[in-house]
Parts: C-alpha cells; structure tokens; sequence
C-alpha cells in the first residue's frame, strides 16, 4: 500500500461510516415519525372508530355531538403532515442508499483495479528469477475441484523442485471448501 493509498482508503471508510450513521438517524426518524401517526390513529380510534374520511356532521348536518370534534381535527390534520414528513424521509433514505451502494460500487472497481495493477506488477517482476519467500505448503487437492483446474488466482506452486504457475479461481463446488486443497502452513 503506498503513501497515498492509507489515507484515502481510512478516509473512504469514515466516509461510508459517516453515510451508515445517517441512514441509521434517518431511520430512527422514520420510526419515529410511524409512531406519532400510530398514536394519532389511535385518538381517531377511541372517538368511536371515527377514521380519516368519516363525516364529523350528523345526518341533518349538525356538528356530531358523539365525538370530540376538535380532537379528531387535530389528529387528521397531525396525520397528514405525517404523512408528509414520512414521504420526505423515506426519500431521503432512499437517496442515502443509493449514494450508499454508489461508494461501494466505486470503492469495489477501485480496489479491482488495485489488485490487477499489483498482479500486472507482480507479472512484470516474475521474470525476476527471485520469488517471494513461501508461506504455505499445500498438502492434499481433491479431484474435481476448483484447485485442481487452472483459474484465474496466479498462484506460483513448486512440485517435485519445479516451479508450476496456476490460476485458481475460489467457487462453490460439490466438496468442501472453495479451493479444493488443503492448505498448512510451513514449518520456519
């Protein structure tokens, strides 16, 4: 990683840490918000069932005398503005997720990008005669699997004191694992 590298990639995670914290805020206002419209349905409820759309004047077009009048207004009109605010919201946490995803889309081509830099990188150094120091040994490989074709991970194997180069690509496969081999690491 060079110089450059770190900073950008701890100030990529405060970004997206940053974006998480106000979806999550976004969210505790929606909730939030959900519960107030509850709680205002619940006060249209208790004044005989009365709803949202129900008459507030008799069949002779007086005032109902059965229900708080002021009362349901108010919880209609509290409703409403809800409603509003919800909408809003919930637009705005659906931008949020967007720009969310976005980053790490863009995040996920940066570091595709990287990792194929360093493998051409790597590829340009392999004609150096001197490789990098071994880690692991691998010990068994099951047949039929992923490790026992060439795919597109370069792994540099020596057998028998010769110097293999394959390609593994990690896959779901009917054995265990994702590579189909076994592997330890070396004794130092």
């Amino acid at each position: 990683m060079s110089g450059e590298e770190a900073p950008r990639k701890a100030e990529s995670s405060e970004a997206r840490a940053a974006a998480v914290s106000d979806i999550q805020e976004l969210m505790r206002r929606k909730e939030e918000i959900e519960a107030q419209i509850k709680a205002n349905y619940d006060v249209l409820e208790s004044q005989k069932g009365i709803g949202m759309n129900e008459p507030l004047v008799d069949c002779e077009g007086y005032p109902r005398a059965d229900v708080d009048l002021y009362q349901v207004r108010t919880a209609r009109h509290n409703i409403i503005c809800l409603q509003n605010d919800h909408k809003a919201v919930m637009k705005q946490v659906e931008e949020a997720l967007h720009q969310l995803h976005a980053r790490d889309k863009e995040k996920q081509a940066r570091d595709m990008a990287e990792a194929q830099e360093e493998a051409m990188s790597r590829r340009l150094d392999s004609n150096n005669p001197t490789l990098p120091q071994a880690f692991a040994k691998v010990n068994s490989i099951s047949p039929g699997s992923p490790a026992s074709i060439a795919k597109p991970l370069n792994v540099t194997v020596i057998r028998r004191g010769e110097r293999h180069q394959l390609r593994l690509t990690p896959t779901r496969w009917a054995g265990k694992g994702l590579l189909g081999c076994n592997i330890i690491p070396l004794q130092r």
